[in-house]
């Protein structure tokens, strides 16, 4: 099976906010984005250049992409997605081996940010090298509560 990568143009648009749509909901991420906001955002990321997206196919067909941002020091992953029916067939491995040996130079700090629900995802990062470092909590409005008087 062979995976060809390419970076993603502004005519790849709808296809990344349709599968960043299919990311949010299986990652179970608040995101309230509809398409149409999605498919803005993500244009306005590759025609600013604040981010870039590598899509990989298989027989002409998108299968996975990498979208993340480059600074000076280091490499944030902000989105990594295998088609659902593609997954559990060596795909993001490879995607992944090909951003880590081809794409991002070797010299810069890699970060990624798992929600922690999703636990399929942190594995799969696990398994690719990443390390846990931190963690982020949040308090969504609505749900402030006073602690406990001691």
């Amino acid at each position: 099976m062979i995976i060809r990568s390419r970076p993603a143009i502004l005519e790849d648009v709808r296809t990344l906010a349709e599968l960043n749509r299919q990311l949010i909901q299986d990652e179970g991420h608040r995101n309230p984005m509809n398409a149409a906001q999605l498919e803005d955002r993500l244009r306005g990321w590759l025609a600013s250049g604040e981010y870039r997206t590598i899509l990989f196919e298989q027989e002409n067909q998108v299968v996975a992409y990498g979208l993340f941002r480059e600074t000076e020091a280091k490499i944030h992953l902000r989105q990594f997605f295998v088609v659902r029916h593609c997954r559990r067939q060596g795909i993001g491995p490879r995607a992944m081996e090909e951003l880590l040996s081809n794409v991002w130079p070797s010299h810069k700090r890699l970060t990624v940010s798992v929600l922690v629900r999703n636990q399929t995802g942190i594995a799969f990062r696990r398994a690719m090298g990443f390390e846990d470092y931190t963690l982020t909590l949040d308090i969504m409005p609505g749900q402030r509560r006073l602690p406990p008087r001691a």
